[in-house]
């Protein structure tokens, strides 16, 4: 992190004279002093021709360290030698500042802000910000003590405050510099876990790190510095090492640190290990036919790099060393799962068939590893997804939509299309082909889903309205429970073949990530590692809240909110209403693009809407996503934020904004062409035509297939030109920030570029931030602060009426 040093708490009085602005800092930590003397001349001058000068080591690195917990100091202390000594203070402020610092009465000294060298004039964004003054004594400093001060002048009065208490608000840098759980895993014997460390640096550098613990006491066994694979039968791992003779397959005890070769020169490639051991099945590629700079495009997704490509499976033999083909032909096929004693795998494929919904089918197949006889279990279905072993390998677990299999999943309304991302599981019999849709009647989302070899039962993440738990499913009698995992977002989580033990990670709305662990049979979790308390130290996070109404169509429309971390209810506050980015329900989390704590420590209060059309409350609530355009998400929205402020008296109603991206983008858009209750909007991604989109976007018809379900441009204007914003522009009043990625390939570029001129052509305000070389989300690290920086500035203009920042990072152009 770039906080260099924390202060303590209890802490030092702090005189603060805001006449003309200026605030003067009359107490200060103080370490030191740190005696240095003249070091021997080997010459007279050094190789630049320069004599020594004493003042030149307070340009070498020191650790600010020291000044946690120090002294509390209000003058210069008195020193009888030459000696370096620290002074620190910190200065708070919710919006983006320029600052004079100036100082007084010392001759040597060099100051910090946030461990960075800076001179008299600073820029500073939305945090808490730690002072240094490193300065350099002489033996009599009585001279300086009596004029020795220390000013720091805002650019405006009151933006800047002096804080006491050591602590911090969550800014930029906590949200995007730290540590996180990158992962977790279980040793399939149940010996050993994993938890790797993911880390970025304040230059946006990652490293990573998986640390190797006894399960039994958490214990500490080994360090890897790479991720951990484990063997699928014990408790061992293994890895591939480049030699002479080629690619070596190793497996090792984590605690013993002993290695045994299980094949040498095996095939370059992506593998999965038999559970048995003995065998690997490849994930072979086949180049597809090339072409030049003009070519054919056969197929809209021919457009993507890489799809004339085609995979085939083969099985190599550790001990013979035979590779044997599996699959063979101009279809892809890919592995599903490989059944318990080894004998029999699951695949599938899959052939387009662009004149009807659904466009993509796929079929599954079970072969016998042993003949390569193969049977369809699964034909020429649009709507499955993940398909897996039962432990005894006599059923499978499916997950799809629930139009898999028929439809004999759905619990819509009559003339209701389900909407796909609503995900369900269905557990078919292999002999038999029966199929028990399992989750018919059960609201939640399934996510991904692993059947434990140990106790039978089916584990899973579901999207629990604004939440994502983890469940258990019993798949004979389908009762299905929520495990008590005390978070509220959970990521992943792996389960052990032979032991009762789960391990999972999670963060929810007030703490980072956490990784614990938990005994199935007594329900019992233990907390492994805070990821959250390493990162967060001292930063105080707003209370987030519930919010639920019943909308005047009678619906009960699920949201939360979080509030400033000082907040007072005597103040008004503007708000930020935040929405899903596609089907999946905005869920409750800390550390991310759109984390709401961040928005809250910049004064706002933080609304998160999630309606109709949302996975997670149902099929019948998720379903109104489908041909309905967004007019009724918008509907559900734009009620959500008036009944909001009519509950809650400190919002303030006359500073409201609206953001999302990529759906959420083209919501945004939408929202704005039908109210005039928002200040200002960002559509970051979003879609503006319909038509267009569903055209040139990769995935823009398959997409368009779920939520324009058996409706097209050509049968159904309403739809793609009546609620398109585009065709909705000169209804737009309000000013709107769009963002784009320029390599966007999900929603391209041109969705932006069409309505920000439209709305430069109807002499609205209106503003367009383009990202190079980023495509739909923003991944590069200083990319994605100033795209951060950009979405807080434009809100900073609009709904603080302080557009310092805006004209920081885009100032006027004669153009």
């Amino acid at each position: 992190m770039k906080r260099t040093m924390t202060f303590i708490a209890a802490a030092f009085v702090i005189a603060a004279q805001l006449s003309a602005q200026e605030i003067t800092v009359s107490s200060f930590r103080h370490a030191g002093p740190y005696p240095v003397a003249k070091p021997y001349a080997v010459d007279t001058v050094d190789i630049a021709g320069k004599a020594y000068d004493a003042s030149g080591i307070l340009d070498r690195s020191m650790s600010f360290e020291s000044l946690k917990g120090a002294a509390i100091v209000d003058a210069l202390p008195e020193c009888g030698t030459d000696a370096i000594h620290l002074l620190g203070f910190s200065t708070q402020n919710t919006l983006f500042t320029k600052a004079t610092v100036k100082l007084s009465g010392l001759r040597d000294y060099r100051i910090y802000m946030d461990g960075k060298k800076i001179g008299s004039e600073v820029k500073m964004e939305p945090g808490t910000h730690d002072f240094v003054v490193k300065y350099l004594s002489a033996a009599d400093t009585s001279a300086v003590r009596d004029t020795f001060k220390i000013t720091v002048t805002p650019d405006r009065e009151g933006k800047i405050v002096l804080r006491e208490d050591g602590r911090h608000i969550y800014d930029l840098d906590y949200n995007t510099i730290g540590v996180q759980c990158g992962g977790t895993s279980l040793s399939p014997g149940g010996r050993y876990m994993t938890v790797t460390h993911s880390i970025v640096k304040p230059d946006g550098k990652g490293d990573s790190y998986t640390e190797i613990l006894n399960t039994a006491d958490a214990s500490f066994v080994a360090r890897s510095a790479s991720r951990v694979e484990w063997m699928p039968a014990g408790d061992r791992i293994w890895y591939t090492r480049q030699e002479v003779d080629g690619r070596t397959l190793i497996c090792r005890d984590p605690k013993e640190g002993q290695e045994t070769v299980l094949a040498r020169n095996i095939p370059e490639g992506y593998f999965t290990i038999a559970p048995t051991e003995d065998f690997l099945i490849y994930h072979m590629t086949q180049e597809g036919p090339k072409e030049g700079e003009v070519h054919q495009v056969l197929t809209p997704d021919d457009r993507q790099p890489g799809w004339r490509d085609r995979s085939y499976l083969a099985k190599y033999d550790l001990a013979s060393g035979v590779l044997q083909p599996l699959t063979f032909g101009w279809h892809n096929s890919w592995l599903a799962d490989i059944s318990a004693d080894g004998k029999h795998m699951l695949f599938s494929t899959e052939r387009a068939r662009l004149t009807k919904r659904p466009t993509s089918l796929r079929s599954v197949y079970q072969m016998d590893l042993a003949t390569l006889e193969t049977e369809c279990i699964i034909e020429d279905d649009g709507f499955i997804g993940s398909v897996s072993y039962s432990p005894d390998g006599k059923r499978i677990a499916v997950t799809g939509g629930p139009e898999s299999f028929g439809g004999i999943g759905k619990d819509v309304k009559e003339g209701q299309i389900p909407n796909q991302y609503d995900g369900q599981m269905f557990v078919m019999d292999i002999a038999t082909k029966k199929v028990d849709p399992v989750t018919k009647r059960f609201a939640p989302s399934v996510q991904n889903a692993s059947w434990s070899r140990a106790d039978g039962k089916i584990y899973f993440i579901a999207e629990d309205k604004d939440c994502k738990h983890l469940f258990r499913m019993d798949p004979d009698s389908g009762k299905t429970e929520m495990m008590d995992c005390g978070e509220d977002n959970i990521s992943s989580f792996d389960i052990s073949d032979k032991t009762n033990d789960l391990i999972f990670r999670g963060q929810s709305l007030c703490n980072g990530d956490r990784a614990y662990v938990m005994d199935v049979k007594k329900g019992k979790r233990r907390l492994l590692y805070d990821f959250s308390a390493e990162r967060l130290d001292g930063v105080d996070l707003g209370e987030g809240l519930p919010y639920e109404f019943t909308s005047s169509r009678g619906d009960l429309i699920n949201a939360f909110y979080v509030l400033p971390p000082d907040f007072d209810a005597s103040r008004k506050y503007p708000l930020l209403v935040h929405y899903y980015g596609g089907c999946s329900p905005t869920a409750r989390y800390c550390i991310g693009s759109y984390s709401p704590q961040v928005y809250a420590a910049q004064g706002y209060i933080f609304l998160v809407v999630n309606p109709s059309g949302a996975a997670g409350f149902g099929q019948e609530f998720a379903a109104r996503h489908v041909n309905t355009a967004g007019d009724v998400v918008a509907d559900d929205i734009i009620e959500a934020t008036k009944r909001f402020c009519e509950d809650h008296p400190y919002v303030d109603s006359k500073h409201i904004g609206c953001f999302s991206a990529s759906y959420g983008g083209f919501m945004t858009q939408l929202l704005l062409s039908k109210t005039d209750i928002y200040t200002t909007g960002i559509s970051h991604a979003g879609i503006s035509d319909h038509t267009s989109y569903w055209g040139e976007g990769y995935w823009g018809y398959s997409y368009s297939e779920i939520s324009m379900a058996d409706s097209y441009p050509w049968t159904r204007k309403d739809l793609y030109v009546d609620r398109s914003p585009l065709y909705n522009a000169d209804k737009i009043h309000t000013p709107l920030l769009f963002l784009h990625g320029s390599a966007d390939t999900n929603v391209p570029i041109g969705e932006s570029i069409q309505m920000f001129t439209a709305l430069k052509l109807l002499g609205q305000e209106t503003a367009f931030v383009v990202v190079d070389g980023e495509n739909h989300g923003i991944r590069e690290f200083e990319k994605r602060r100033q795209w951060l920086r950009t979405i807080f500035a434009w809100f900073s203009k609009y709904l603080q009426e302080d557009d310092t920042w805006w004209n920081e990072l885009y100032p006027e152009k004669n153009l």
